[in-house]
């Protein structure tokens, strides 16, 4: 596995698959014992893999409390991302819950608790909470930073409008900077690429990308009849084949798949790499992690890649609908925007 630099507002190398671990544990009902969770952990590490994501309410505290054993011994090994938000407990309340600097740091303690572990490499808010300012979130984070807490801070699931904001409250202040954004992104959850990753690349964020396999979808399980996440997690975190677009995008990544002799799933995950994120793989067991890292060593063509990108498109959204159109971007550019040479990062 090859590694990458976490953004450009960290020296952080990461291996360019994240390990997911919503799966370890089953206090949801579904998901993987303590022996095969040290099995994957085992294999992915084998494999070159450092970057672990887990939340404080995957499986109500239980992945970490798994993680946190399965660490004992080899901690350094590993950059250890969690999150928080929402329930570790399902009896937790409104004052531990949501994104307030009380929940934030009563949170922090409760998952260096289960993690068994004096820091968290790198610490995400899980998604906005619509009602905690911006400025209590950035000035939070710093405070657990210089606390040595934590050493990273990021979203996820937040709107761009409101990651650029924290980024540049951050860097005004001179505070800890926003070095991570994670988002859904996979070939039936385009809608990131409107706003939430040119906003990433553009602050120089670390992006990390979720379900990049659609919930299995791109596996084509679903079509063999398995039950998988549509039943197992009651439907969550997963996307139906329901509509004539998405059965075409399986369609072709299968027939993508085909041609390169993979799986339809090492695909999907390595069209979510070939757009600059970072994916994370979910798996349940060992079987399935080997098929995600397998990923790493696909290769798609620029006209697989172009195939994949038509398929699955969507219709763009203002302003992109004017600033876009070609007689709006020769009028900007006094009649020579063919000639101009354009920056490889969207600018901020």
């Amino acid at each position: 596995m090859r590694y990458k630099l976490f953004g450009r507002h960290t020296g952080l190398r990461v291996s360019e698959l994240v390990l997911g671990t919503g799966n370890f544990g089953t206090r949801w009902g579904h998901g993987t014992e303590p022996d095969e969770a040290r099995r994957i952990l085992d294999a992915y590490a084998q494999a070159g893999g450092n970057f672990i994501d887990t939340a404080d309410s995957y499986q109500f505290g239980q992945s970490e409390e798994i993680l946190g054993d399965l660490l004992q011994g080899r901690r350094d090994d590993f950059v250890v991302a969690t999150k928080f938000t929402q329930r570790a407990n399902p009896k937790d309340g409104i004052l531990v819950t949501g994104n307030s600097r009380k929940a934030m740091m009563s949170s922090v303690e409760a998952s260096l608790r289960r993690l068994k572990t004096d820091h968290i490499d790198l610490y995400w808010v899980h998604y906005s909470d619509g009602v905690t300012p911006t400025e209590e979130i950035v000035r939070g984070f710093d405070d657990l930073v210089r606390a040595g807490k934590i050493l990273y801070a990021g979203l996820s699931d937040f709107p761009a409008w409101r990651v650029a904001r924290a980024a540049t409250i951050a860097e005004l202040r001179g505070t800890v900077p926003i070095a991570g954004l994670q988002v859904e992104h996979s070939l039936v959850e385009r809608t990131t690429e409107q706003e939430l990753l040119p906003a990433g690349q553009a602050l120089g964020l670390g992006i990390v990308a979720w379900s990049p396999l659609g919930g299995g979808m791109f596996t084509g399980k679903y079509r063999q009849g398995e039950a998988g996440r549509a039943q197992g997690l009651g439907g969550k975190v997963f996307q139906a084949e329901n509509s004539a677009q998405r059965s075409a995008v399986l369609d072709t990544v299968i027939t993508v798949a085909e041609e390169l002799g993979v799986a339809p799933g090492e695909v999907a995950i390595a069209w979510v790499a070939a757009k600059g994120s970072l994916p994370i793989i979910g798996p349940r067991t060992v079987a399935q992690l080997e098929s995600n890292l397998a990923s790493a060593k696909v290769r798609l063509s620029p006209e697989q890649i172009a195939r994949l990108d038509k398929i699955s498109s969507l219709p763009p959204m203002f302003p992109y609908t004017m600033i876009h159109e070609a007689g709006t971007q020769q009028r900007g550019a006094g009649g020579k925007f063919d000639l101009l040479d354009h920056p490889a990062v969207p600018v901020a």
